[in-house]
């Protein structure tokens, strides 16, 4: 056995392997509905043998998403074409995970391959917020600041959506704050300017976060895992840091918190990131070595041997393969063939697979 084909238990769920598919918005819902671009995206990707899949960016809001194009679940009814990615990666031995999200500032703009600047409302835009009236760059607007009662909106619509992953059959389900997005925009000293109980010292800028993670963790079910995704640096001097991002996890882990998914940046365009095979290894290796938390490692993790080297020598849990999947669907059972390992393959696929598979109705 090879350790990328361990098990991996969180809480009442035990995902296959440790292999993992990362939230990568598709730009292509209307009102924040699923259609049929995402059923066969997913479920394509659902048969390809990753234990765990991760639904893109879902907006707990529609003033929250980051495009008109993102996939939504504000309204019950975005529950049901949600609920059939759910129910078809479930019967492929996938366990469906969705992450909520809300942009912040970086809400309003275009689809992903568009120009990335805020669209004004002829062009189907809307007034977007923030912790402070910072802009992310020079083609965005500047955000209306949250008070407190927009704040308190914001943690009620984080519990809102958790409900509807759950009628939806969701069995894991990711909270937002990385990336520069609204709860990442909090944590980062260099897009909170705020001088009230949510800006300022470490224990203010992440109490959003922590909000948030309490309160969706009373409405999620005890017997489900609770993730994060974090930026574990802004790659900006006096940003928000790995040391924070230790800190924050422990924290987070006390609250419920069974996974942190680790990746970096995303706050600020003018960021220098050195980007290379596995640069963010280390960052979800410190988490787990001195929070004490499962991780999940991202970030141009490609070959079989590396992300089985990943699992083996203990930098994370488990690894989440974003833009290798999106090339090809079924990565998973080509690296168990790669590795030796035989797997299960769907029983329509089972006359192309290695000797020693197994195949699943």
């Amino acid at each position: 056995m090879t350790h990328l084909f361990e098990p991996l238990g969180l809480r009442d769920i035990t995902l296959a392997n440790r292999i993992g598919i990362p939230p990568m918005c598709q730009y292509s819902a209307h009102d924040g509905m699923a259609a049929d671009w995402h059923f066969v995206h997913y479920g394509s990707r659902a048969v390809g043998g990753a234990a765990l899949m991760i639904v893109e960016a879902t907006a707990v809001t529609a003033e929250g998403r980051i495009s008109p194009g993102d996939l939504g679940i504000w309204n019950e009814k975005h529950i049901g074409p949600l609920a059939r990615i759910a129910a078809f990666s479930k019967a492929q031995g996938c366990v469906p995970a969705i992450q909520l999200a809300h942009a912040g500032r970086k809400a309003s703009v275009g689809l992903g391959w568009q120009a990335q600047n805020t669209l004004s409302e002829s062009e189907g835009g809307w007034r977007i917020v923030a912790p402070s009236p910072l802009s992310f760059g020079e083609n965005s607007a500047v955000p209306d600041e949250l008070d407190e009662a927009g704040i308190a909106a914001v943690i009620a619509q984080f519990v809102a959506a958790a409900r509807r992953a759950v009628d939806a059959g969701f069995e894991a389900v990711e909270i937002h704050a990385a990336h520069g997005y609204l709860l990442h925009q909090f944590l980062s000293p260099l897009s909170n300017r705020r001088i009230d109980a949510y800006g300022g010292s470490f224990e203010n800028r992440t109490r959003l976060v922590r909000e948030v993670v309490g309160a969706v963790r009373t409405v999620w079910p005890e017997r489900l895992p609770l993730l994060i995704r974090l930026s574990a640096t802004d790659w900006v001097e006096g940003g928000w840091s790995v040391d924070e991002t230790v800190e924050l996890c422990r924290v987070l882990k006390e609250l419920g918190v069974d996974l942190a998914d680790v990746s970096s940046a995303g706050l600020l365009p003018a960021a220098k990131i050195p980007a290379g095979p596995g640069f963010q290894t280390g960052f979800a290796a410190r988490v787990r070595r001195e929070a004490g938390i499962k991780t999940a490692a991202v970030g141009l993790i490609t070959s079989p041997a590396q992300a089985d080297h990943i699992i083996r020598s203990g930098q994370a849990d488990m690894v989440l393969l974003g833009r290798e999947i999106l090339r090809n669907p079924y990565w998973p059972l080509y690296a168990a063939q790669t590795l030796g390992q035989a797997t299960v393959w769907p029983l329509q696929y089972l006359r192309a697979a290695p000797t020693g598979s197994v195949g699943r109705v």
